[in-house]
């Protein structure tokens, strides 16, 4: 099995299958029976374990960290145990914190006991990713929060991805979670046996065998959405307002009878409310009038996501956001179901 560099591999497979230790074979927690491992060309049994460890990133559930130690400190254990000088350290510390979304000023000095189960893994990663390592094992390091902190984490790790090229070797039990993030899929039977290692697409498209086709379960069809990203479809859009712009012009762009809402903003172009013609009738001002946005969707989020907000929001449309937050787009039923043909057609189904 070769992991390409720079890519996510996501092993997955039924409980006691060896998920888990095939991961810890790669950093020696576990040492192979027999066969051969290597990094770059360089085979991990000629290299001295504490040496093989201090350059490999390890991210477990709930963070795995150290109760005693402040997050600074728990950042700050593989560069120290480098060599790194003081500055250094204090500099990475700040700067992995800020990478993955905490402010260094509020956390650095907490204890994990103080945090969230949300916040402890993003320590957890900070640490993981600290002295800059090439290769990142994560072991089911979601797994014990809640659903919708977990969406947010896995967004988060794209984010990270997408800037670093980490090579990560990660482990779940959570197919769906799998097609998010793996670039492949290692789908693993009894003793470790690779029974498919594919991509998301292919797998979802053409299990290998009936084991496989379990484990993917069935809406493979809808699991596609997960495969794309809110950013990658064609958005839809509406009339667009800053909060202290005048009326009249929103009032006139509602005249058209396909545009009945229009979307307030702020000054950073966040979204605020929705207004009708209805809201306007007799409105001096934006500032007040109108429906709250309840429901957004992240550009980095899945299409299967986007699907979960408009079902849980019980509205046709979405607002879609960008990094900052700010305005990108709507997201529509309409636009899935078109994704999904376009899949289809593409794969020589019928639509």
């Amino acid at each position: 099995m070769e992991i390409p560099a720079g890519e996510v591999v996501v092993l997955v497979g039924p409980s006691g299958c060896g998920k888990t230790t095939t991961m810890r074979m790669i950093n020696r927690l576990i040492e192979p029976s027999s066969g051969t491992i290597t990094i770059d060309g360089h085979d991990t049994a000629g290299v001295d374990p504490d040496r093989l460890r201090r350059g490999i990133g390890y991210s477990v559930q709930q963070g795995g960290l150290f109760p005693h130690l402040t997050v600074a400190k728990n950042v700050a254990t593989v560069p120290g145990l480098l060599g790194w000088d003081r500055k250094r350290i204090a500099d990475r510390v700040d700067e992995m914190l800020t990478l993955v979304g905490l402010d260094p000023g509020t956390f650095r000095g907490r204890y994990p006991r103080q945090l969230s189960g949300g916040q402890q893994q993003r320590v957890g990663v900070a640490r993981a990713l600290a002295a800059d390592p090439p290769v990142l094992l994560m072991d089911e390091p979601f797994g014990a929060v809640d659903p919708i902190t977990r969406g947010l984490l896995q967004d988060e790790l794209l984010r990270l991805q997408a800037e670093l090229r980490k090579t990560i070797v990660f482990v779940t039990h959570d197919f769906a979670e799998a097609v998010k993030l793996g670039d492949r899929i290692a789908v693993l039977g009894n003793r470790s046996r690779i029974l498919q290692y594919d991509t998301p697409g292919a797998i979802l498209a053409a299990p290998a065998d009936d084991t496989v086709a379990g484990f993917v379960g069935s809406g493979a069809g809808v699991r596609q959405l997960t495969l794309t990203r809110v950013g990658e479809v064609e958005l839809g859009t509406c009339p667009v307002s800053a909060v202290d712009e005048p009326v009249e012009p929103v009032r006139a762009a509602l005249d058209d009878p396909a545009q009945p809402w229009a979307l307030i903003v702020d000054d950073h172009r966040r979204p605020l409310r929705w207004v009708s013609k209805e809201h306007l009738a007799h409105a001096d001002s934006l500032s007040e009038v109108g429906d709250p946005v309840r429901e957004t969707v992240s550009d980095r989020s899945t299409l299967q996501e986007a699907l979960e907000a408009l079902l849980t929001g019980q509205a046709a449309r979405a607002v879609v956001t960008g990094p900052a937050g700010e305005y990108a787009g709507l997201i529509t039923v309409d636009t899935l179901i078109a994704h999904l043909a376009e899949v289809r057609a593409g794969a020589g189904a019928p639509a």
